[in-house]
C-alpha cells in the first residue's frame, strides 16, 4: 500500500520522472540539403537549405530581384538572423500563389522550418521567435447577398 513519508526530502523520492522531452533528429536528402513548405495566405513556398555562402535564390532569381522591397527581403532574413545563421546557408526555393508580401512570409515559415530540420538545437531559438508557427489568417469568403466579404449593396430609399 501507500508508504507514510516522515520528512520533506523523502517526498521528493515518491515523485515521478518527468517526461523526456522529444528529442528531433536531422533529416537531410542525399545531397545533404534539408526541405521543408512554408505558407501564408494563398502563397506556398518549397525551401531547400544546404550550407554554403548565403546565397538567396527564389524562383531561380536572386532575393534582390525577386523582393525589391527592403522590408521583404529583411522579413526573410529574420529567421537566420534570430538563430545567428546569417551567410552560413545557401537557400533555394520555389514559391507560387498569392502576392508578394504572402510569398516573403511563406518563404519564411519554409526557411525556418528548414533550419529545424537541419539543426534540430535551433528549434527553441525559432519557436519562441514564432517562425514556427503558420499564420492562420487568410481572406475571408464572399457571402450571398452582400457586395464582398462584409459590405453590404449601397442602400437607396427610392
Amino acid at each position: 500500500m501507500a508508504e507514510t513519508v516522515q520528512s520533506l526530502e523523502g517526498l521528493a523520492t515518491l515523485k515521478p520522472a518527468a517526461p523526456e522531452a522529444p528529442k528531433y533528429e536531422k533529416k537531410v536528402d542525399p545531397q545533404g540539403r534539408a526541405y521543408a513548405t512554408g505558407k501564408r495566405k494563398n502563397a506556398v513556398a518549397r525551401v531547400w537549405i544546404k550550407p554554403g555562402s548565403g546565397k538567396i535564390l527564389i524562383n531561380t532569381k536572386a532575393v534582390e530581384v525577386f523582393f525589391a522591397r527592403p522590408v521583404l527581403r529583411m522579413m526573410i532574413q529574420q529567421p537566420l538572423v534570430a538563430t545567428n545563421r546569417g551567410g552560413q546557408y545557401d537557400v533555394t526555393c520555389t514559391v507560387s500563389g498569392g502576392g508578394l508580401s504572402g510569398q516573403a512570409g511563406a518563404v519564411r515559415h519554409g526557411l525556418a522550418k528548414a533550419l529545424t530540420y537541419f539543426e534540430p538545437d535551433l528549434r527553441g531559438a525559432l519557436k519562441r521567435g514564432g517562425f514556427l508557427t503558420r499564420d492562420p489568417r487568410v481572406v475571408e469568403r464572399k457571402k450571398y447577398g452582400r457586395a464582398k466579404a462584409r459590405r453590404s449593396f449601397q442602400f437607396s430609399k427610392r
